[in-house]
């Protein structure tokens, strides 16, 4: 690079006579006119109508004004240059300006001209200048002298810049093509742009516009009935007292239940369904009836000092009655405890736990109730069996003692033993008698006189003992014998045996469903007494104040929503 240097240095001529001649030959340039946005002096010249601007490159140094213009020189010479080399110079611009010169280009020409010190007013009058002086601002060489040599920084031939010869075979760099007139499709591009900023101007105005009307619509739909309500809540709401209580239902099993009642005897399980009813009642009309004609519960809301939206009328229905007696007393089965709760709502407090205290006496008697038909069942049927089998006995007495004296016999199986025993007696004496004959006839010559009267003997031995044995299995005239007898006593007997057992068994059953009906199998026990507060429970301001507060917003997100559906398909 060096080399270089010295050697065009050796064929330049001097730079410095041919810039001074420039300047005192050049015509007055425009002034420079404050920086644009980029940073660029924007130059004023004349330039054709209809002529494009050109455009603004950025020439490095920003928005401070180019450090050679001096006003002094540009004074100077705006005063001595001649109207026509002015003109001149104008045209030698406007022609640069059409060689579409690109920014950096410009930009070197600058750096040179200030290395120079010529007086350029802009980039277009530094590459003029330089032009002018012969030097060719864009030569690969003259670039290249604009780097300081590192051993040369003192002398002064190797800062100056060298100008090649004219007609040395450097060429000019090639111009880009100047700028046309933007096309249609720019300018529709450019259109497009336009609207679509319009288009969100104007959803922007519409979105302010929506946030202030929906800021509107929520104060007069969402907070000015939110006010209203916490109003009524904090100043105007009469004070309500609740009365809390809880009570189970117990059932008592008797020593030994065994089976599947035995296990779910003692739980919340066994009496789950008395429970049930008991709750299904203290809500019922009937309950709420005999509460008002006890206590007054109709009365007692429909007084003057209660609040209207809380106050009955005088006049009101039934149904209506029953509707502030479902909202007033509040009723509750916990299943995994077997626990009843109960809440009694009323403007006095000591009303309110008679209520109460009123309505677990109905569940009592409705429990009790409830066991009494169980229990009366229990004992008219064991009653009623012990009365059947007692009846039973009697007559199957009566049939033995009826046959007793129909066979003039009191016992069968007597009369059976008398005759057997008289037929053995008997049949010893016949045996001892058949003995005694054979033994008297065993002899050669026996003794007919003693011989006849143990044969008659013999004989009438024989016939009473078939007299006896038909006795027993014949009847006597045609009567029934002894063994029909019997078999009709032992059969009779035997009904009576069976209805005394039978008999023993009811009345056993009588007396246990006697036992089971003294105690109380399903009662009522008192866990939390009603005890009168003394302050107002309801109502509960802050509370109902943030419920009515999410109630209306979400009535009014509905409203919103099935508003704008509606919209969207009106307009689809």
């Amino acid at each position: 690079m060096k080399l270089k240097a010295k050697r065009y240095n050796l064929r330049r001529p001097d730079p410095v006579a041919p810039a001074a001649a420039a300047i005192a030959m050049a015509p007055p340039t425009p002034r420079p006119t404050p920086a644009n946005t980029m940073g660029s002096p924007r130059v004023t010249t004349s330039r054709p109508a209809g002529q494009p601007h050109p455009p603004v490159e950025d020439d490095g140094f920003g928005s401070a004004p180019f450090p050679t213009a001096k006003d002094q020189i540009v004074a100077m010479m705006d005063a001595s240059a001649p109207p026509a080399s002015r003109d001149t110079a104008a045209l030698d611009l406007e022609q640069i300006r059409k060689e579409g010169l690109t920014g950096r280009q410009l930009r070197l020409a600058r750096r040179m001209a200030q290395k120079h010190g010529m007086p350029a007013t802009s980039d277009f009058d530094a590459v003029r200048l330089l032009r002018a002086a012969g030097i060719n601002p864009f030569q690969k060489g003259t670039i290249l002298e604009l780097i300081t040599p590192e051993d040369g920084q003192n002398d002064p031939q190797s800062t100056a810049l060298t100008v090649p010869a004219r007609g040395d075979g450097v060429q000019l760099p090639q111009t880009i093509k100047p700028i046309q007139v933007p096309s249609t499709e720019l300018r529709a591009e450019q259109s497009h742009i336009s609207d679509i900023q319009k288009i969100q101007r104007d959803i922007a105005r519409r979105r302010r516009r929506r946030s202030a009307l929906l800021m509107a619509r929520l104060c007069f739909f969402v907070l000015l009935p939110t006010l209203l309500a916490g109003w009524y809540y904090y100043f105007a709401a009469t004070p309500l007292f609740a009365t809390r209580s809880e009570f189970v239902i117990q059932q008592a099993e008797p020593a030994g239940a065994g089976g599947i009642g035995g296990l779910l005897s003692g739980t919340q399980f066994a009496t789950s369904q008395d429970s049930i009813a008991v709750q299904g009642y203290l809500q019922s009309r009937d309950a709420m009836l005999r509460l008002d004609a006890d206590l007054g519960f109709k009365a007692h809301f429909s007084d003057a000092d209660i609040d209207p939206i809380q106050r009955l009328d005088a006049g009101a229905t039934t149904e209506a009655t029953y509707r502030l007696y479902k909202r007033n007393v509040k009723i509750a089965y916990d299943p995994t405890e077997g626990i009843i709760k109960m809440e009694v709502i009323a403007a006095d407090p000591q009303l309110s736990a008679k209520f109460s205290e009123a309505l677990i006496g109905y569940a009592e008697e409705q429990v009790d109730h409830l066991t009494q038909r169980l229990r009366e069942d229990q004992m008219s049927g064991a009653r009623e069996s012990f009365e059947e089998s007692e009846a039973a006995m009697l007559k199957a007495q009566r049939k033995v003692v009826e046959l007793q004296e129909q066979f003039k016999v009191l016992s069968s199986e007597v009369e059976v033993s008398l005759i057997t025993t008289q037929i053995g007696q008997l049949e010893t004496q016949l045996s001892q008698d058949r003995l005694s004959l054979a033994q008297m006839e065993s002899n050669a010559r026996p003794n007919l006189a003693r011989m006849d009267p143990l044969k008659r003997r013999i004989a009438t031995l024989e016939a009473e003992i078939a007299t006896l044995r038909s006795r027993l299995t014949q009847g006597e005239n045609g009567g029934q014998s002894l063994a029909q007898v019997q078999s009709e006593l032992l059969v009779a007997q035997a009904d009576v045996q069976t209805r005394q057992l039978l008999l023993a068994q009811s009345l056993q059953a009588m007396e246990t469903a006697r036992v089971e009906a003294n105690r109380q199998v399903r009662y009522l026990s008192l866990s939390v007494s009603p005890i009168p507060p003394d302050e107002a429970t309801y109502p509960r301001a802050f509370e109902n104040t943030l419920v009515a507060m999410l109630i209306f917003a979400g009535i009014y997100l509905m409203i919103s929503m099935t508003a704008a559906i509606l919209r969207e398909q009106v307009s689809a």
